[in-house]
Formats: C-alpha cells, sequence, structure tokens
C-alpha cells in the first residue's frame, strides 16, 4: 500500500475524533512515521507500527501527544501529558514581550513555564537570559529538553510561582492555570489529558493572579514588565488586581494578555 492510499484510510478511522481535521491528522501521523512521499510505500510492519499511534488518537488523546512534539512561533517543542500543549493564542504574550527586550534588558522570568515554549523561544528570538520556573519537576525536564532542542540554554528553578525565585527580572512573563471549578468539571474530552495541575486555577479561576499581583513587585526591576496570559472573561477581574496594567487582545479580538509595566 502506498502513502497516499494508506492518508485516507487513517482520515476514515479518524473521523469520529477529527472531524474536519482528519485529512490533515493523518498526514501528521504518517509524517512522524517518516512517510512522506505519497507514492511511498507502506509494508505491514509499517502498518502495524501506525497501529498504536491510530488507537491513542481514537480514544480521544490530543494529537499533539500523540506525535510528543508541536511547533509555537515556528520551533518545535516536545510536549506529553505531563505538560500544558502550546496554542496559537500564548504566541500573542511572545509577539508582546519580544520588543521589550534589548541588550541592556534580557533578564526573563518564565513562571509556570511548563513546555518551556514561552520562554525558550524568547531566548531563542530575542536573546533573552532565561529563568524558567515550575512547580513541576517533569515539566522543568521537559523545558530543559526543548531549549536543548532549540539550541540555547535555560535556567530552571523549582518553585511554586515565586517561592524559590530569586533575583530581579527586566521582564516577567506567565500563562498560569486559570479554568474556574466549573470550566474544569466541564472540560471536553481532550482536554482531561492535560495536566490539571496546569489548568487549575481556583474556584473562580484567579487564585495564581491572585498571588502573582501580591508577589511580583519584588522580582521586577524598574523600567520592566509583567506579561500574563487570561481567560478571554477575566480582563476586569484580573486588571482590577494591577495598577498602570493594559489588557491586549488576541487576534480573534479576545482579550488574552495583561501588561504591567513598572515605571518606578
Amino acid at each position: 500500500m502506498i502513502v497516499r492510499k494508506a492518508e485516507q484510510r487513517i482520515a476514515e478511522l479518524l473521523k469520529p475524533v477529527a472531524g474536519e481535521d482528519a485529512r490533515t491528522e493523518a498526514v501528521f501521523l504518517l509524517r512522524a512515521s517518516g512517510f512522506h512521499s505519497p507514492y511511498q510505500e507502506i509494508t505491514e510492519t509499517d502498518a502495524k507500527a501506525l497501529e498504536p499511534l491510530i488507537e491513542r488518537r481514537l480514544s480521544g488523546e490530543p494529537l499533539q501527544y500523540v506525535l510528543g512534539e508541536w511547533e509555537f512561533y515556528g520551533l518545535p517543542f516536545y510536549v506529553d501529558r505531563t505538560v500544558l500543549i502550546p496554542r496559537p493564542d500564548t504566541e500573542r504574550l511572545v509577539e508582546t514581550a519580544l520588543p521589550l527586550l534589548s541588550e541592556s534588558k534580557r533578564d526573563v522570568l518564565d513562571l509556570c513555564c511548563g513546555s518551556g515554549c514561552i520562554g525558550v523561544t524568547l531566548a531563542v528570538c530575542g536573546g533573552a537570559n532565561v529563568t524558567a520556573a515550575d512547580v513541576s519537576a517533569d515539566a522543568l525536564a521537559m523545558t530543559e529538553r526543548n531549549a536543548r532542542r532549540n539550541g540555547v540554554s535555560v535556567q530552571t528553578v523549582q518553585s511554586d510561582l515565586f517561592d524559590s525565585v530569586e533575583g530581579a527580572f527586566d521582564l516577567i512573563v506567565c500563562n498560569p492555570p486559570y479554568l474556574t471549578r466549573e470550566e474544569m468539571d466541564a472540560r471536553d474530552a481532550s482536554l482531561r489529558f492535560e495536566p490539571a495541575l496546569a489548568l487549575f486555577g481556583g474556584e473562580d479561576g484567579l487564585d495564581f493572579y491572585r498571588r502573582i499581583a501580591s508577589d511580583y513587585p519584588r522580582f521586577l526591576k524598574p523600567g520592566g514588565t509583567l506579561l500574563i496570559e487570561i481567560g478571554m472573561t477575566q480582563k476586569d477581574a484580573v486588571g482590577a488586581m494591577f495598577e498602570r496594567c493594559e489588557c491586549i487582545d488576541d487576534y480573534g479580538g479576545r482579550p488574552r494578555v495583561i501588561a504591567v509595566r513598572n515605571d518606578d
């Protein structure tokens, strides 16, 4: 069987979980297995090796975890079920952060770093000196792995938000857990594969923002900026916790990033 035929068959199998994206996902699975040409021959052994990947996707596991990697801001990142899947919405935070970096402002703290996609991207694209912090040792290991993959180094520290962080930074970036209890209970099947530790932000989704608002001034240099991602309904609640802040929308017109400037 050639790749083109396999692509059609796999797409049919994936329709119940992937819908209109079934054909695209079939291509991703085949390419991840080393099949790129539509006329490349697939042996029975090759087909059997693909079966576990297809079964995992049919179970509802997100494609990104099945592949073990995903792209963020044009860069490759390893992912597994210990970290959140990098999402395009978070690229808006990176786009906001990059112009704030310069030769004299390069010290960055990536708080709740997860896969490291934000901090590693700022190191690659902005030459940042990055400290990545997360409460999860697995997430820190993934961040280090992704830094190596992208040819940069980051310093990692296991920390519950700022608890074990030392020093001050020109830029603090954070995509904290912000789902409410109601949202956690109602989350769809694919989201249930992602780590609850990185999703649940307390009963009202705001616990981490409260702690950040209380502690960040001690870690932000004069002239520095705090950038935090928010859920699309949290603009007013989070904005009220900070002085001198502004909200930046994503490209869908939804509130996405709160920017807090330290002008002291």
